[in-house]
């Protein structure tokens, strides 16, 4: 029987291991497909028209249009690199987040399955502790020669003989008890069992999402690099044209002097925001520490922070909860959803760096954002308008930053902000309570 027992487990272990290693392979191709379709894109074109060329040629007609053909076709080129970069970004996005949603998915059902087994191995505990109750007590119930108990202690009959019957009553309790526990403890065993295989997955898993999370997140640096590259380099073509078409001469010297006042401009511009955003956080958080909690509306070009470094992301009713829901189906939702108006802000959460500014749709998510904070906490901001991410990857933020704009990208019916804690940078959890730990109020 019990050889029979052992042979039964092993062909149960070796299924087990079987099904992750497949389980594993069959993700491992998946993966393997994703880097061939994401093909790095063709550098960027070293044989660009110079100034010195455009100088040479404004004087004559032939060599004026052969530059005019080369300006053009290189516009085109740039256009197409900056598309195709934004398209392969837009591909490993997806990638990244139907990984990453796999993952959720077996985390939360891995963490669901532990969650039973605890509560059938309590339950079996129980089970026991009340039968060794029981034992006790039909001990004491009295036991031996029932007649000789009955002759010797023939005027206390009535109570022996409800002893012995209260004796039959907790035998058969302890009968049933013992058929639970059994039960109870196979049902643990079991789910502890599956736990186990779910948590052998859940490491496949993983190993798949940070995979295509570092694909996602260098293509969509690549193609932040491209759309940049394109905008300075158009800027150029476009004066380079003018000096050789338009009436009034143009030098390299006018170009580079705009780009200087353009640079000079963007800067100030940058620094007087950071400036109102630093001194707003600072009011808000003295404002908060002084009245012992968090502070209110939002002040102008900043969230208010609390006193712990935290703040809304954005304003407005809670219009989805995290985990499964109604809203959703059978999916998990991986973060709470704020209904926040269209085109209003959503600021940085909390101080970091942004590790993830997506050029394209990310799937569902849409136009997203992650920044990273101190300890390894990410939070991840999504359906981001069309034109709203204000941060680049790489670059940091203060809490109360605004960092986008509220939109209805990705799979969503309306404008809100779709916003993701993970404290460890990997699992989800439930952004309302996680922010409620550091003194924010969502919704």
């Amino acid at each position: 029987m019990h050889a029979s027992r052992g042979t039964a487990a092993k062909r149960t272990l070796r299924s087990q291991f079987f099904r992750v290693i497949s389980f594993a392979a069959a993700l491992s191709l998946v993966v393997g497909v994703s880097v061939v379709a994401g093909s790095s894109q063709a550098a960027f074109a070293d044989d660009y028209p110079t100034w010195s060329e455009v100088t040479e040629a404004r004087n004559n007609e032939a060599a004026t249009q052969k530059v005019v053909d080369r300006i053009k076709a290189a516009l085109i080129e740039l256009e197409a690199q900056a598309v195709a970069t934004q398209k392969d970004a837009e591909e490993k996005g997806n990638i990244w987040q139907e990984a990453d949603t796999k993952y959720q998915a077996k985390a939360a059902q891995t963490e669901t399955l532990q969650e039973q087994a605890d509560d059938a191995s309590a339950e079996a505990d129980d089970a026991e502790k009340r039968i060794g109750e029981l034992a006790a007590r039909l001990v004491r119930a009295g036991g031996g020669d029932v007649t000789t108990n009955l002759l010797a202690n023939s005027q206390d009959a009535d109570a022996l003989l409800y002893n012995l019957g209260m004796s039959s009553k907790i035998s058969q309790q302890t009968s049933a008890l013992f058929d639970r526990a059994v039960q109870a403890r196979n049902t643990a065993q079991s789910l502890s069992d599956a736990a186990e295989v779910a948590r052998a997955e859940l490491e496949v898993l993983k190993i798949a999402a940070e995979k295509a999370f570092e694909e996602a997140q260098a293509a969509a640096a690549a193609a932040e690099t491209a759309v940049a590259e394109q905008q300075e380099r158009k800027a150029e073509f476009d004066a380079q044209l003018a000096a050789l078409t338009a009436e009034r001469v143009v030098t390299e010297a006018d170009y580079q002097a705009g780009v200087k006042k353009r640079e000079a401009e963007r800067i100030a511009a940058e620094k007087a925001a950071a400036a109102k955003a630093a001194a707003a956080a600072a009011a808000a958080a003295a404002a908060a520490a002084q009245s012992g909690g968090s502070t209110g509306g939002a002040s102008s070009g900043s969230g208010s922070s609390s006193a712990n470094g935290w703040t809304k992301p954005a304003y407005g009713y809670i219009t989805s909860v995290y985990g499964y829901s109604s809203n959703y189906g059978s999916s998990f939702h991986k973060g709470t959803d704020i209904g926040a108006g269209c085109g209003s802000p959503i600021y940085a959460a909390s101080s970091g760096t942004v590790v993830y500014a997506g050029y394209g749709w990310n799937g569902g998510y849409g136009n997203y954002i992650i920044i990273e904070h101190s300890g390894g906490v990410r939070t991840a901001y999504g359906h981001i308008v069309a034109g709203g991410i204000n941060v680049s990857y790489g670059q940091s933020v203060t809490v109360g930053t605004r960092i986008a704009s509220v939109g209805s990208t990705g799979n969503s019916t309306g404008c809100h902000l779709h916003f993701e804690v993970r404290p460890n940078g990997w699992d989800t959890t439930n952004p309302v309570s996680f922010m409620s730990g550091k003194g924010v109020s969502l919704g």
